[in-house]
């Protein structure tokens, strides 16, 4: 991924079926993509596919603070790549949540993305802004408390793994990534857990 117009962009009304269609669509993309629905918060209504939502805006910039949960599944990592290239052209403040788990997998997955968004802090001269939160429930809910708590945290971006696979209550209920979108009030982006289909270029 070399510049913004890499992420494309998904409107669409805010109704299970439509939205999993679209997710559907989407297991082989190559690039991020960010879902917006309608009841998303009125300053993203204006854009479309075409647009590049990461580009400050003058004086009103969209993405200031991009929220990143942390769980203990290993695909997690693959968002380090990703927050730390939104941080550098947007200037946003990243939000690690870890997912509050007995084991240690999440600590471990916090541990090498702080180390890569460090790493290339050095290496660019450019210090990336982060802060860890720790979370209240564990990794298998922690997309649902990152959309319940999104006043506290005040974020503009949610960043997700999207399923590796789909078991069987996905397929009945949803994936996590469904329900998240039709909760969340900022759009999400979702990156596909494979480590094949995507890469971004620093």
């Amino acid at each position: 991924m070399e510049n913004a117009d890499d992420i494309l962009v998904i409107r669409c009304l805010n109704r299970s079926r439509e939205i999993q269609h679209r997710l559907n669509a989407c297991r082989e993309e190559r690039r991020p993509y960010v879902f917006i629905t309608q009841t998303m918060r009125d300053k993203y209504q204006g854009i479309t596919s075409q647009d590049t939502f990461l580009l400050p805006k003058p004086d009103t910039p969209l993405i200031r603070r991009i929220l990143v949960p942390v769980t203990l599944l290993e695909e997690e990592v693959y968002k380090a790549e990703i927050c730390t290239y939104l941080a550098r052209k947007t200037g946003a403040h990243l939000i690690l949540l870890k997912a509050h788990d007995y084991g240690s997998k999440a600590e471990q997955n916090l541990h090498k993305i702080r180390t890569h968004i460090e790493s290339v802090s050095q290496r660019i001269g450019q210090t990336l802004s982060y802060e860890v939160q720790e979370a209240m429930k564990n990794s298998f809910s922690l997309a649902k408390e990152a959309c319940e708590r999104q006043r506290d945290f005040g974020h503009d971006l949610l960043l997700l793994t999207a399923s590796r696979e789909y078991g069987m209550d996905d397929f009945l209920f949803g994936p996590p990534e469904r329900h998240a979108i039709q909760r969340s009030l900022v759009p999400v982006m979702l990156v596909n857990p494979r480590a094949d289909l995507f890469s971004l270029c620093d």
